[in-house]
């Protein structure tokens, strides 16, 4: 570490020379004395200074990624015009839990580094539950499930109708949501044999994101209701993950029923003639 600080000492006139705007936004992020530390000092042996500069720039990347984790899925969706593979009751459980999280966290004053990308994930996860439910033919559950999605925002994020002592027992049922919204989308593979349209891209930063979590939750957040939910989470993407792997190039039930369908050979004409029985037509043979 000696050696890293001594290799570091010729950038300090450039990281003590830093533009107002970048040396503002560096304090916003890991605050004044870990600014001074790892960036006016550049000193790696700082260890606390060290770990919460990875969990910010870990929580940031998260929020980053999250803004278009889910288009892939939502692209696949609008392209194929078909929801097969695409567990309903798995988004309607995540995006209920994706709720009451967000609620919980900004009312509790959490770092939104901890817990930004919940908010754009929901976003994505309203759109994408929407477009599942006209593709199954169900638009008038979608237009439902719309504005009970508005009402439980404003009772979520007003004190007056949940109070924040409701609200912890309600991020407690949300953890418990969050992982069992991972089992019908798991059960969905498993029954169709396939992902169907499930997106590969949204499972595998699905596990990275939720794997990132648990050290940043560890890192700024004192909370095990949050942290368990992570944890959880995470060993149910490890599952998704393994499935889409495992059926990477597997078609699915409906594609494999296809394709036993064996097509009806017609009759051949030539080599054998069939005789056709001829009708009896009344006679003219005189009886006698």
């Amino acid at each position: 570490m000696e050696a890293l600080k001594s290799a570091l000492e010729p950038l300090q006139p450039i990281t003590n020379n830093l533009p107002g705007p970048i040396r503002d936004l560096g304090v916003s992020i890991i605050g004044e004395t870990c600014y001074k530390t790892l960036i006016l000092d550049l000193d790696p042996t700082a260890t606390e200074c060290v770990k919460l500069a990875i969990s910010k720039g870990l929580g940031i990347g998260i929020i980053g990624a999250s803004s278009i984790v889910k288009v892939p899925q939502i692209l696949k969706l609008v392209n194929s015009k078909s929801a097969s593979g695409v567990s309903f009751l798995s988004y309607l459980l995540e995006t209920s839990s994706y709720l009451i999280s967000l609620a919980y966290n900004v009312r509790n004053g959490f770092p939104f580094s901890t817990f930004g990308e919940t908010a754009l994930i929901l976003c994505q996860n309203v759109v994408i539950t929407v477009l599942v439910l006209n593709y199954s033919g169900r638009a008038g559950v979608a237009a439902l499930f719309v504005a009970a999605l508005a009402a439980g925002v404003v009772s979520l994020f007003t004190e007056s109708v949940i109070d924040s002592n409701a609200l912890s027992y309600l991020q407690a049922g949300a953890g418990v949501l969050g992982v069992a919204s991972k089992v019908p989308q798991i059960a969905a593979i498993w029954q169709q044999g396939g992902t169907g349209q499930l997106s590969a891209f949204t499972v595998f930063n699905y596990l990275a994101g939720s794997l990132s979590r648990i050290f940043t939750t560890l890192q700024e957040v004192d909370d095990q209701l949050i942290l368990y939910g992570f944890i959880a989470g995470f060993a149910l993407n490890c599952v998704l993950a393994a499935q889409m792997v495992y059926y990477w190039n597997a078609p699915s039930a409906k594609v494999r029923g296809k394709r036993k369908e064996a097509p009806v050979a017609a009759p051949s004409s030539s080599g054998s003639s069939t005789a056709t029985p001829k009708s009896k037509g009344p006679t003219t043979r005189r009886r006698g």
